[in-house]
């Protein structure tokens, strides 16, 4: 078998992955699929028969992940996990998350069909639940393998008042065994996760792979600006205490903060304004605040000048207002030892060697509580995901699969 038909296989394998879809309406090529669903069970049986076609052994654990070994001849042998998420947003596309199960699988696939054994196992994820779309809690596969799953987790409900818990039971899991599910840090070599870039650089520099060097760190805030109503034709304009012009202020204080440093990115994402009439001075506008940053330290000293210059600013339009912070994830460093080598393997490949950060989340965000992690992300045509027209090249597909080939055997 040639890689090149391993490639051809694991789009096959994606192309049939993508039916596993709750989403039907005949105008979208959209994937829905969540957590603990039948769409999440068909998928998995699929997998599960390609593992077995790959020379693996199978096994679900209680937090629905489906877990594939090629197992290494050696006795003691270490592991190396690849894997991504398996479950999608409302209408997403065929290949965030799922690509990253399919192509090391079609590579492990390879590996079985020409007799190329490892010192090591291989074990290849297919996480249960990423994105949180049914459950509102993000990361449940990856936590817990990486012994850091909160039991709180299996509390939450779905809209139609399903807890996670009973999902689990349900889908023949048992839910107060995950922690026991864990594996080893000792026994880990390390987590490579490929995933679509989400985003335009791969495409802007003509390159089909890049290595992350690390997951973005977030934070998110409320911010409540107070006005005073008033009628918009009576009160003059130096009298006004206009809540909606304080929050322009802060939306425009926020985005050239953002554009004054290539490791800041953020939004105003939500803005509700209080009483929203069409002939009334605005009394409260409520903004929420997200700031991303891969670098910890760049993202703390931003969110000081950020709230400095709005008090400042509010102050001078004679507005209060109330702020909260209401989530906060650090940044994750993938492995230098890992990432070079992914480096190294991209170069065997005679492909340009890029590194960019993520600025989204992935699971390798709670894998890095267990061992080490590496990303290699792959160009997406127009940098489009989450969304139905999320789009791959068959090409790229196999320049990933080369490129973990080479870094499997530098390993």
């Amino acid at each position: 078998m040639t890689l090149t038909a391993a490639s051809s296989l694991a789009w096959e394998w994606l192309e049939q992955l993508a039916k596993c879809s709750e989403t039907h309406q005949p105008d979208t090529q959209g994937v829905t699929r969540l957590c603990a669903s039948k769409e999440h069970r068909a998928a998995l049986d699929l997998l599960r028969e390609y593992m077995i076609e790959s020379g693996m052994s199978v096994r679900m654990d209680n937090a629905a992940n489906l877990i594939g070994r090629y197992t290494s001849t050696q006795p003691n042998a270490k592991t190396l996990i690849f894997g991504s998420h398996q479950d999608t947003v409302p209408n997403g596309g065929k290949y965030d998350g799922i690509l990253g199960v399919i192509a090391p699988l079609a590579l492990v696939h390879y590996f079985n069909q020409n007799n190329i054994q490892f010192p090591y196992h291989i074990d290849v994820i297919a996480f249960s639940d990423e994105e949180g779309t049914r459950f509102q809690s993000t990361l449940l596969g990856s936590k817990a393998i990486s012994g850091i799953f909160d039991s709180k987790m299996l509390d939450a409900q779905d809209a139609n008042q399903v807890s996670l818990q009973q999902a689990l039971v349900d889908f023949g899991c048992q839910p107060e065994l995950i922690n026991n599910d864990a594996y080893q840090g000792n026994d880990v070599l390390g987590f490579v996760e490929l995933h679509i870039e989400q985003g335009p650089q791969l495409e802007s520099a003509n390159l089909p792979v890049g290595v992350v060097s690390a997951i973005t760190g977030i934070e998110r805030h409320t911010i409540t600006i107070h006005g005073k109503a008033g009628h918009a034709g009576t009160v003059p304009m130096n009298n006004r205490q206009d809540a909606l012009v304080g929050a322009s202020h802060v939306i425009t204080l926020f985005d050239q903060l953002c554009k004054s440093d290539k490791d800041l990115v953020g939004v105003i994402g939500k803005i509700e304004n209080f009483p929203n009439g069409v002939n009334v001075i605005p009394q409260r506008t409520d903004i929420t605040v997200e700031l991303r940053s891969p670098i910890d330290d760049k993202r703390v000293h931003a969110r000081k000048e950020f709230l400095q210059s709005v008090d400042q600013s509010l102050r001078a339009l004679n507005l209060s207002y109330d702020h909260k912070q209401t989530y906060e994830q650090k940044a994750v460093q993938c492995s230098e030892n890992l990432s070079s080598k992914l480096l190294t393997a991209i170069e065997a490949c005679e492909i340009e060697a890029k590194t960019l950060f993520s600025g989204a989340g992935h699971d390798g965000l709670a894998v890095s509580s267990l061992t080490d992690i590496a990303m290699l992300f792959m160009r997406c045509t127009d940098g489009v995901s989450h969304h139905p027209d999320e789009a791959i090249l068959p090409e790229d597909l196999e320049a990933s699969i080369k490129v973990l080939k080479e870094f499997c055997l530098a390993i």
